[in-house]
Parts: structure tokens; sequence; C-alpha cells
């Protein structure tokens, strides 16, 4: 389980940054008194425009930033005092974050599956697994700098999953991928869930929201506005999906800062 307790996370922002966000402020809360509770068997997702503060807070769930204020904890471990034990536990996937290129799959997989302290046969047995359903069999000893960008991302998922975590964070798992590759990164979404894995996402497209997400967390401008299934989402809107809902909220919430 997932549990995010009034999560505040403010960053200091320099001369430089403060031009390309065309403010004069010298903060930024990147996420503003979040709470959220995300439980094993269900895909919740994070949903937002860019900047709203979705990658922020799964890289606080991550345990790859220390929150300002507030809590996070996984699997019952606190992610600033127990990091180890949460890093034990979870499974994260971020586009910002790259397999060396000069290395294999098979190579990588191996190293990062001794890292999580798995033995020979037992990582031999997850590389099958899933290069075999990523099709990344016959590319295992080409060097990551010679595969496409599809094989890349799926490699990388892959290399994310070595140690069989209980709970997997994917931050924008398609964004940027072909058709064919962003249908395998879903359908082994689903299939984690199935297993009754955790799996927490982040994603601005609706559509994906619509066909993974149990349940959805709307975040705008660092603020969770909103949460619920997709049916209590549409009823509490009055839309008719899930892109007019999104937009009902966001409307509402610029007016109210107003």
């Amino acid at each position: 389980m997932i549990e995010i307790k009034n999560l505040t996370k403010v960053y200091k922002l320099n001369k430089k940054k403060m031009a390309e966000l065309k403010t004069k402020e010298t903060v930024k809360r990147a996420a503003d008194n979040i709470s959220l509770v995300a439980k094993p068997g269900e895909i919740y997702g994070l949903l937002g425009p860019n900047g709203a503060g979705k990658t922020t807070t799964l890289r606080c769930v991550a345990t790859l930033l220390k929150p300002t204020e507030g809590s996070v904890s996984v699997c019952g471990f606190d992610t600033v005092k127990e990091s180890e034990k949460v890093r034990e536990c979870i499974g994260f996937l971020t586009n910002e974050i790259k397999l060396d290129p000069h290395f294999t799959p098979k190579y990588l997989f191996g190293f990062f599956g001794r890292l999580h302290g798995l033995d020979d046969a037992t990582i031999e047995k997850r590389r099958k697994e899933l290069f075999e359903y990523f099709d990344i069999t016959d590319f295992e000893n080409k060097k990551i700098e010679e595969l496409s960008t599809g094989m890349k991302q799926k490699a990388a998922i892959a290399v994310s999953l070595v140690h069989d975590p209980k709970v997997v964070i994917f931050d924008e798992p398609t964004n940027g991928l072909d058709i064919i590759t962003a249908r395998n990164v879903t359908d082994l979404l689903l299939k984690l869930r199935d297993e009754g894995k955790l799996v927490i996402i982040s994603t601005h497209i609706m559509s994906e929201a619509e066909k993974l997400c149990d349940r959805v967390g709307i975040i705008i401008d660092g603020k969770k506005v909103e949460e619920g299934t997709l049916d209590e989402l549409l009823a509490h809107t009055g839309a008719k999906d899930l892109e007019d809902a999104f937009f009902n909220l966001y409307k509402a919430h610029h007016k109210e800062e107003k």
C-alpha cells in the first residue's frame, strides 16, 4: 500500500528558473498538501497537465526526493527513514532514467538483479520471462545504444521489474512510444494489477487513464483537486468522459484561485 499524507515539496528557484517559469516568486510548491491512498490489486493514476506535480509526487514515493512537509509510506515503510526497505519493494521507471548505452540488456538485467540480492537462477528465470514477454531475447546481446527507442524502453521496463516488486511506479509509461510498444506496456500494467500488485502511474493522456486506471487522482498546480473511479468522477462533474471531467475541474480550480 502507498499512503501519502499532506505531501508538500517546495523548490527554491534561481533567476534562470524564474525566467523560464515567467514568475517573480522565489519558490515553487511542486506538490501542495497532497494526500492519497493506493492499494494492492489496483492501478492508481495521477492525472494532470505537464508541470502539475505528478512526477514530483512519484519521485517522493520512489525515495528520489524528500518531502518538504508531510510523509509517504510504501508497504508500511517510511520513504525517508526506511528508504532502503522501500526500494526493495518498488520498481520505478521514468523516461529520464536511461540504461547505460554501452552495455547490453542481458548484462544490465543481471547487474541490477545482483544489486537486488537475487541469485543467478532467479535472475535467469526472470530474464527469460520478461525478455520473452517483450520480445527482447533476439536483441539481448546488443548494446543499448544500438536499439530502437521502443526496444530501449522495453529493456528499461524489464530491468526495473527484475526483482518482481510488489509496487510498480511508472511516470508517463507510454510517452513517446509507438503504438505497438505502448500496447505492450499497458497490457503489462494490467497483468501486474491482476497479479495483485499495486501499480501507480502518472499520465496526461485521458484515454490511457480511462482504459487503465481503477481510480484517478487529478492534480492541478500541485494540488489534488479530485479523486475517484471513472464513474464517480463523471457523476461528480456531470461530464460524459474523463477529458470533459478534467476540464470542468480545471476551470473550477482556476476560478477558485482567482
